[in-house]
């Protein structure tokens, strides 16, 4: 049975990566499954400078999943580039970078930086404040996307993967604007913005009042939009949102994705990989699949 996966032109061992945010720098979870097992790994957001993050209570736990307002804490692209990247050169694995800006010139400069790097793919999360419209978030409006995209692909050497947030009108609109503005592939969905009260003290639980939702709660949602996606542009697309078993990859490969991200999941059982890449062998063993990338885009809708 053949797990491997092609993505913008880069061979993946499996289609199975870990979201952003969720995962470090690689080597916090090396105590539970090792690096090589993924096909891939998408790093902690960096962006230009450093970032303390948010204050806390930064991180609600809700019903079927989480909420999280940690702010982007990270080192920076640059410590990223010079200390952490030569530190996974051996990772035997695909290093998904992946970067925030709240102007088109942060967004570049990272590129760039970036680039000069042995990371497989820049992922670009298009869910942050451009302080230069009014805070309104670049992956809301699809001129902005499409006008953002092109900037940074001059600078960009790399794949280029935008994040999209869910958190939109139009998912297809938004898609269709990244791959006009020259986008290589795209990554979705990002989290839902929520809020949990404290009953006690009327007040959100979170210092930062909303947060982003993630786990299984995203997952319907995270698929009817990969599908919708997948139907829309020619772009490969990284699915993610509550995934939690092999099921779940199969899933969203058969909503479109080509790569399935693991992330609140792994909060919750740190070798989940393990259990997964069992799930999907022995899902394709079931029904006969030699390859992988034959359930891609399968869906045949009633």
């Amino acid at each position: 049975m053949n797990m491997k996966v092609n993505y913008c032109g880069l061979e993946f061992k499996n289609p199975i990566v870990t979201a952003s945010g969720t995962f470090g720098f690689g080597w916090e979870y090396g105590e539970y499954a090792s690096l090589s097992e993924y096909g891939g790994f998408g790093a902690k957001g960096l962006t230009r400078t450093p970032r303390a993050g948010n204050p806390a209570p930064r991180i609600a736990e809700t019903a079927s999943g989480i909420l999280n307002s940690v702010g982007l804490q990270n080192p920076g692209v640059e410590y990223f580039a010079e200390e952490i990247m030569p530190l996974l050169k051996d990772a035997d694995t695909n290093v998904i970078a992946n970067m925030s800006g709240n102007t088109v010139e942060e967004y570049c400069e990272m590129a760039q930086i970036l680039s000069e790097t042995d990371t497989a793919i820049i992922e670009m999360n298009i869910s942050c404040p451009n302080v230069r419209h009014g805070g309104l978030a670049f992956g809301t409006d699809p001129k902005t996307v499409e006008e953002l995209t092109a900037a940074v692909k001059k600078h960009c050497k790399k794949p280029l993967v935008v994040k999209l947030s869910p958190n939109v009108t139009s998912i297809t609109d938004i898609a269709k604007a990244a791959e006009a503005g020259g986008a290589d592939g795209l990554s979705l969905i990002n989290t839902l913005m929520g809020m949990k009260i404290d009953i006690n003290t009327r007040r959100p639980i979170l210092a930062n009042n909303t947060g982003g939702l993630s786990g299984p709660a995203v997952k319907p949602v995270a698929i009817r939009m990969v599908h919708e996606v997948y139907n829309a542009v020619k772009l490969p697309i990284i699915g993610m949102g509550g995934v939690m078993s092999g099921a779940d990859v199969i899933e969203f490969m058969i909503a479109g994705a080509r790569l399935v991200a693991l992330g609140t999941g792994m909060f919750v059982k740190p070798d989940l990989i393990l259990d997964v890449k069992r799930d999907i062998a022995a899902y394709m063993e079931k029904f006969g699949i030699e390859d992988i990338n034959d359930i891609v885009g399968t869906l045949t809708l009633n």
